[in-house]
């Protein structure tokens, strides 16, 4: 049976019954999105380690910078830009067709989760994720922007691997937590972007430590550097870790 998940805005995805939406899947050419820059993808290998609010702090530091910055939640099964952002309004459309994307903090941002109410679940096969993805990237009119970061789901399932296929990519990011576990999963990211020749620009540490406030010493409840010496052994950029925070939280 061909099902159909429709808004109000027109974002339409298919199942694969929908034969030419499957050929654009496996097709080779890449999407060309006019008017942007770079496209920045921000992975994790495994959920949990902040992968979203890092895509949040950073589009939103860069557009303090005088960039012109947009934010695509691609993370479609748990969609919280909105919830970050601040972002309540659902996306404007004067013609059924193209989606005027709602702003805040001086970002741009899409969401699946501007569309569904909070408490509703996404229950959508692989290749309706790529239907929603790719209208979210090419029927949003995301205007002159000089980066677009994509705040990725994650794992290396269809939607990473449908971004990397479908669009020039300028680079990734992968976010960890310092324990083992997390870098086991991190490091799957990696080698999922060398695979399709995705540039790495770097690999984030994040709930690197915390501060206690009646001691004021350091502690590290997850390890210590475990990130950054991943990315040593990886051969790729170490940016930085960053601290459990409360106005972080």
């Amino acid at each position: 049976m061909k099902q159909k998940a429709q808004t109000e805005v027109g974002l339409i995805a298919t199942d694969g019954n929908n034969r030419s939406t499957t050929r654009t899947h496996a097709a080779k050419e890449k999407v060309q999105i006019s008017n942007i820059k770079h496209i920045i993808a921000i992975a994790s290998g495994k959920g949990g380690v902040g992968k979203s609010t890092i895509s949040t702090n950073l589009a939103v530091s860069l557009a303090g910078r005088g960039f012109k910055v947009g934010l695509l939640d691609a993370d479609v099964y748990g969609p919280s830009q909105p919830k970050l952002l601040g972002i309540k309004d659902k996306p404007q459309s004067p013609d059924g067709q193209i989606i005027l994307p709602p702003r805040n903090h001086g970002v741009s941002m899409m969401s699946l989760g501007l569309m569904m109410p909070e408490d509703e679940a996404i229950v959508w096969r692989g290749p309706m994720l790529i239907g929603a993805l790719q209208q979210m990237l090419t029927h949003v009119q995301w205007g002159q922007l000089d980066i677009l970061l994509v705040d990725l789901p994650p794992g290396t399932g269809d939607v990473p691997l449908t971004l990397s296929q479908k669009v020039e990519i300028t680079g990734s990011i992968i976010v960890s937590t310092p324990q083992d576990i997390a870098l086991i999963d991190a490091k799957k990211g990696i080698n999922m972007f060398r695979r399709m020749n995705v540039p790495i620009l770097g690999l984030i540490e994040n709930m690197a430590s915390f501060t206690c406030d009646n001691c004021h010493k350091q502690h590290h409840p997850f390890g210590a550097g475990g990130a950054k010496r991943e990315a040593d052994r990886q051969k790729i950029p170490f940016l930085g870790e960053i601290p459990l925070d409360l106005s972080i939280r």
